[in-house]
């Protein structure tokens, strides 16, 4: 994948492009990362590079991007999220979020249900169910961490650590540093709960919608995945066996393959 820039109305926005062009039948895929970020390294975005034409923009507070305090509530996420579209000159692309990226797509469907006609979901967050409180990763020390948001947690510590240990004081400052931007940004959308009144807008989305859950997902419970398919009329879903929240890092291939669904 590459790193490019494109500019915004309010600051200059980092993102990843990559895969077959349009006239080699590579759709364009505009894809939102979760509350964790995402790198160009990332399996999920080479897998989806395999089949469509991949731009995966940095929220502002990620990786090296600016952060912009311009940005203070979900409606401007939602927004400047559509800036980006426009600004990479795009009209209609699938639409894909992961966890807190899957809440802003959804917000960007039912903000303009005319402008998105497929929408993928993985696990995403925004709604709120009394009986299946999400804990709160903001309150969680690295080694946590993955117990939450892993099926096989010692894979998953490995896959998020590259192999080092938790406790390798390199590893834990840069991880502490980076989460705390990044979390300054994530905390708008999710912090104290992710209950922004999404479930009350999700009726206006026309999108055809695909809602992928991991069996195994100890953050937002596969109990969610109904209430977002009740909420979304006509929505398939698709459950992956043997995968926690980060199911896009333990299985990037079957994730892939259930967004295929939306072609």
């Amino acid at each position: 994948m590459e790193t490019k820039t494109v500019q915004t109305h309010h600051v200059p926005v980092r993102y990843f492009e990559g895969g077959p062009s349009s006239g080699k039948g590579g759709e364009p895929l505009v894809y939102l990362h979760g509350a964790g970020g995402i790198t160009a390294e990332d399996p999920f975005l080479a897998k989806l590079a395999e089949s469509y034409h991949v731009y995966a923009p940095l929220l502002p507070g990620y990786g090296d991007s600016e952060e912009c305090g311009e940005l203070r509530e979900m409606l401007d996420i939602t927004l400047h999220s559509w800036d980006v579209v426009d600004a990479l000159g795009l009209k209609d692309p699938i639409l894909v979020g992961h966890s807190m990226g899957g809440m802003i797509a959804a917000e960007m469907a039912a903000i303009a249900p005319n402008d998105v006609s497929r929408l993928g979901l993985i696990c995403p967050a925004g709604l709120w169910l009394d009986d299946h409180p999400i804990p709160d990763i903001f309150a969680m020390l690295p080694y946590e961490l993955p117990a939450v948001l892993f099926h096989d947690v010692e894979a998953g510590t490995a896959l998020m650590t590259a192999g080092v240990t938790l406790d390798d004081p390199e590893w834990l400052k840069g991880f502490l540093v980076q989460n705390a931007r990044q979390m300054g940004m994530a905390g708008k959308i999710l912090f104290p709960v992710p209950d922004r009144g999404l479930s009350q807008r999700l009726y206006r989305v026309k999108a055809k919608t695909v809602l992928v859950w991991g069996d195994g997902d100890k953050l937002i419970v596969p109990a969610y995945a109904h209430a977002w398919k009740k909420a979304i009329g006509g929505a398939e879903f698709v459950s992956i066996p043997e995968a926690g929240h980060l199911m896009t890092l333990e299985k990037p291939e079957h994730v892939a393959k259930a967004i295929s669904r939306l072609a």
